[in-house]
């Protein structure tokens, strides 16, 4: 058995932006396949050029796509009523950069597809994302560090963007 010490950076910005803004740029942002009909076409891919073109179709204008969202707020408000605020963690990524990320560091697996929490606090809405750079670091691999490093600048331009 192993355990290992990961240390994360956290970007994380707030803006006044509403909550459902917010949210709604992001998913305007990524690629939303249909995730089940989505899984079905990359199994049944006869090659990797059939299964680039099946992650390309998917894929929204940021290179990236939506695989699940958790409305967390929604939970909280079963117990504590409807004035809790509102919280949305959402899974985006895309296959094909994890790939390259896993093949040089196999526990990079465990970070992808990233999380993004967009939530409601009494000074705004927050926009968070743990940088995979910081997640991979431990592990030493420069090829995955590049390609984490772009990762994280994808990500870090599409929140700031949602949050104008």
């Amino acid at each position: 058995m192993t355990i290992a010490k990961v240390e994360v950076e956290r970007f994380s910005l707030t803006c006044s932006k509403p909550f459902d803004a917010v949210v709604a740029a992001l998913k305007s942002a990524v690629g939303q396949p249909d995730m089940v009909g989505f899984f079905k076409a990359t199994r049944a891919a006869n090659s990797f050029s059939d299964l680039e073109r099946v992650v390309q179709n998917g894929l929204g204008r940021t290179g990236l796509m939506l695989f699940a969202e958790f409305d967390l707020g929604a939970i909280l408000r079963r117990e504590t009523g409807t004035e809790t605020p509102k919280s949305m963690r959402l899974l985006v990524g895309n296959p094909l950069i994890m790939k390259e990320m896993v093949k040089h560091v196999p526990d990079a697996g465990s970070y992808a597809p990233v999380t993004v929490l967009v939530d409601e606090r009494l000074d705004g809405v927050h926009v968070s994302y743990d940088k995979m750079e910081s997640c991979l670091l431990p592990y030493g691999s420069l090829e995955a560090l590049a390609v984490a490093r772009d990762l994280d600048a994808k990500i870090t331009t599409l929140l700031r963007e949602c949050a104008r």
